[in-house]
């Protein structure tokens, strides 16, 4: 299933940077975790778009620790969390 990613962002306070998506749908833990945080330190005025089959409630406090604002918002194909630097 595809999810609207733009429509999604769309519906947060994420600016309108360049954005990349992170797909951890099939991915057991600690993955999407790991992946997620490794793909963060890449991305410079990035905003990461991620795709999971639930809420990652572990990483949040990761990103606040980081420092990064978020927003989760559910969809019928997917969790989708948008993280960018504020």
């Amino acid at each position: 299933m595809t999810v609207d990613t733009d429509t999604v962002v769309e519906r947060t306070d994420a600016p309108a940077s360049p954005r990349e998506t992170l797909d951890v749908r099939q991915l057991g833990p600690p993955k999407p975790l790991a992946e997620t945080l490794e793909r963060l330190a890449e991305l410079e005025e990035t905003v990461l778009v991620q795709l999971n089959d639930r809420a990652p409630q572990h990483l949040y406090p990761k990103l606040d620790d980081r420092g990064y604002a978020y927003e989760t918002v559910e969809t019928d194909e997917a969790v989708v969390t948008v993280i960018w630097e504020p």
